[in-house]
């Protein structure tokens, strides 16, 4: 069942979010080659605790971190580990909030040093892909439309869209219906319409679109070995159109990127 959310909540809710970019945008300035993701993992808990908000990952399903961070052919649920970055890397950095009895869910994939022109290309396309996935959600669309349109842009420049993953309602609890895969068919699945709050999450690999578990239970990770983007925002449908709650802005401003990106198209 979808839950739909009051105006009260959904600012409510931006206040989550907008704690988890803050996160984020503290950790962008950390990245760098000899940093591990256990130390990302102890800044984010200390940073979101105190700012008053919960570690949403936390002990969630049992998971035994504040941070799910995916290195290179990892795609998500990655756990933070002392093995350092290295030039050349790419690490997603997954968080979530709960603040104010509401979840902030909110993604984005740094380049650790230089990172080659190929890689660059895939999280420019994966994260072009969640903001035209972001435009389909509006008031009379349905779900299969946002799916629909981070398929195609995606896979036009040949990568694979993972399957098995997919981006979610959002609210009191974490993962809410509906499911919203990256992948679809347009005027299909559940109906979009005022308050709904979904986190919108491409997840896309530079090869196959195929992945596997690890043995640890928790991380997944390419089949080919090839290298995987994650990116994600939290998006409320306000007055008909989409309304991004999360923002990337911390994150461009602490790695000194100006981008136009984050205006949704029409």
């Amino acid at each position: 069942m979808i839950i739909v959310k009051s105006k009260d909540e959904i600012e409510r809710m931006r206040v989550s979010a907008l704690m988890v970019s803050k996160t984020l945008g503290m950790l962008a300035s950390e990245i760098k080659p000899g940093v591990t993701s256990l130390h990302l993992d102890r800044l984010a808990e200390t940073f979101i605790r105190d700012n008053g908000g919960k570690p949403g990952f936390l002990g969630l399903y049992g998971f035994p971190n504040t941070l799910c961070t995916s290195v290179n052919n990892e795609v998500v649920h990655g756990i933070p580990s002392s093995k350092p970055l290295v030039d050349g890397d790419i690490i997603s950095i997954d968080c979530g909030v709960l603040f104010d009895e509401y979840y902030g869910d909110h993604a984005y994939t740094f380049p650790v040093g230089e990172i080659s022109k190929e890689i660059k290309k895939l999280l420019d396309t994966t994260k072009e892909s969640l903001y035209k996935g972001i435009s389909e959600m509006q008031s009379g669309k349905r779900v299969g439309d946002i799916g629909y349109a981070i398929q195609q842009h995606c896979e036009s420049k040949g990568y694979g869209v993972v399957r098995e993953l997919v981006g979610h309602g959002l609210g009191k609890k974490l993962h809410e219906d509906p499911q919203v895969p990256n992948y679809g068919k347009r005027n299909t699945g559940k109906l979009l319409r005022n308050g709904i709050v979904l986190a919108i999450e491409p997840m896309v690999n530079l090869g196959t679109h195929h992945v596997r578990q690890l043995e640890d239970g928790w991380s997944i990770v390419t089949e080919d070995n090839n290298v995987s983007a994650h990116f994600e925002h939290d998006i409320a449908i306000v007055n008909g159109r989409p309304e991004i709650l999360s923002t990337f802005d911390y994150i461009h401003e602490a790695l000194g990127i100006s981008e136009t990106t984050s205006q949704i198209s029409s």
